[in-house]
């Protein structure tokens, strides 16, 4: 019997359950930090502080998150990072309470907020293929669930509710959040255990960082992976930075109109999110991700010339279907070809490139509007994606992908093409018992 007819294990639904929870519980923050903010002060940089604390542990500790997340039991890591998140946000909420808020407790909530995150998404990352046997069909799939839920719950349902919990006081939207990371702690940590990363002896965890890094830089399909959102999110913050002013003096949209112009955009993403397994059967998964970029870089370059709003919300609803679906299948193949031991530092490394690339496209936007024209961002933002599909089409291709998913395969020897390490389990923590077998996908 194939992967396309195996059903996702049981574990699967509690971990899923657990991703839609906590986002919705990170659209009431992502909503109600902001405002909470503009309660106390009308200062933009005091806001863009809070802000941008958020996304401080990516930049400062990413590839070091990623070898400590290798090195631990990754279950664990998710509920005690989440567990950790719940009783963070109920200092803020006493403060609110008391009527002690300042801007450097946002600040620091928001930073330790994100220090939680990177460690908890990089473990779930890390879990998954252990979970599914590292099956990359039932990979797809089951990123194409958490994906759309994700979007769903922080995107549509989240931010809105954040608002009007915000209305009935101010502790009651970090609470609400609070809650939702308590949840998710209990039904991940509920999940079958996975087989613990081998130890690598008398390694620094530089040392070990330094290898997760060069892992993927050494790889040119891994490498590719990891070039499109670096490069995606440099183009489609300088979108980001002046999408408002664009809309407001070009398409003559008022704020109500904004929003239903980002509502079409994550209206895409949903979608493609939802077609994306079914584009890397047709199409092959490196062929398939050639054209997302492509469609990506073409939609911005209509948003640019788009004479209406109308136009404009179909060209963000394509981008967002493209980036949907991208975001799907360049996981999933990543977690099906990356060694158990390695999985946390490669994909934290990844991320980490894309998060470091964001301030610079947000600071090219911003110049770009200011010296040219307010098109101008929305060019060059064009220009990078289809130079970067150019660029990284030969590092993704299907005949890379194929070899790369030949090797991983449990009969193909070694985890990856160039791994000379064998994926091996790793006996339980001191003080632990065995952990309970993963469950195989049923028939």
């Amino acid at each position: 019997m194939t992967s396309d007819v195996k059903k996702l294990p049981t574990g699967f639904g509690r971990l899923w359950t657990a991703q839609t929870v906590s986002s919705l519980g990170d659209g009431v923050t992502h909503a109600a930090l902001p405002l909470l903010a503009l309660t106390l002060t009308r200062d933009p940089m005091a806001l863009a502080v809070v802000a941008a604390a958020g996304t401080l542990p990516w930049l400062l500790f990413g590839v070091l998150g990623g070898a400590l997340v290798d090195r631990w039991d990754r279950r664990r890591t998710m509920w005690v990072a989440d567990a950790a998140r719940a009783v963070l946000l109920a200092i803020p909420a006493a403060a609110a309470a008391l009527d002690l808020l300042s801007i450097p407790l946002l600040a620091a909530v928001a930073f330790l907020l994100g220090l939680g995150g990177l460690f908890f998404d990089t473990a779930a990352t890390a879990y998954l293929p252990d979970l599914l046997g590292r099956d990359p069909a039932l990979l797809e799939r089951a990123n194409s669930r958490m994906r759309g839920t994700q979007t769903a719950m922080s995107g549509f349902a989240g931010p809105p509710a954040g608002s009007a919990l915000l209305a009935l006081g101010r502790a009651v939207p970090l609470l609400a959040d609070a809650v939702s990371f308590a949840v998710s702690a209990l039904l991940v940590r509920s999940l079958p255990a996975a087989p613990l990363p081998v130890p690598e002896a008398r390694e620094s965890l530089l040392r070990q960082a330094r290898a997760g890094a060069s892992y993927v830089f050494r790889d040119r399909l891994l490498l590719g992976l990891a070039l499109r959102p670096a490069v995606g999110n440099v183009a489609f913050l300088a979108v980001e930075t002046v999408l408002a002013l664009f809309a407001h003096e070009r398409l003559g949209i008022d704020t109500f109109g904004f929003g239903l112009l980002l509502t079409a955009e994550a209206t895409g993403g949903l979608l493609g999110a939802g077609i994306a397994s079914f584009l890397g059967r047709r199409l092959g998964t490196g062929t398939a991700l050639t054209c997302t970029a492509a469609v990506e870089g073409l939609a911005i370059l209509g948003l640019a010339v788009a004479p209406n709003p109308y136009v404009a919300g179909l060209a963000l609803a394509v981008c967002g279907a493209g980036m949907g679906a991208t975001m799907v299948l360049a996981p999933s193949l990543r977690q099906a070809i990356v060694p158990a031991h390695l999985m946390g530092r490669v994909a934290s490394t990844s991320r980490m490139l894309s998060m470091c690339a964001a301030p610079f496209g947000a600071f090219l936007g911003g110049w770009l509007a200011t010296a040219y024209d307010i098109r101008t961002p929305l060019y060059a933002a064009a220009g990078l994606l289809l130079a970067m599909t150019a660029v990284t089409a030969s590092m993704t291709d299907n005949r890379r992908v194929e070899a790369a998913l030949r090797a991983a395969a449990p009969s193909g020897g070694p985890g990856h093409p160039e791994s000379a390490e064998p994926d091996r389990e790793g006996a339980p923590a001191s003080g632990e018992t065995a952990p309970e077998r993963l469950p195989e996908p049923t028939a």
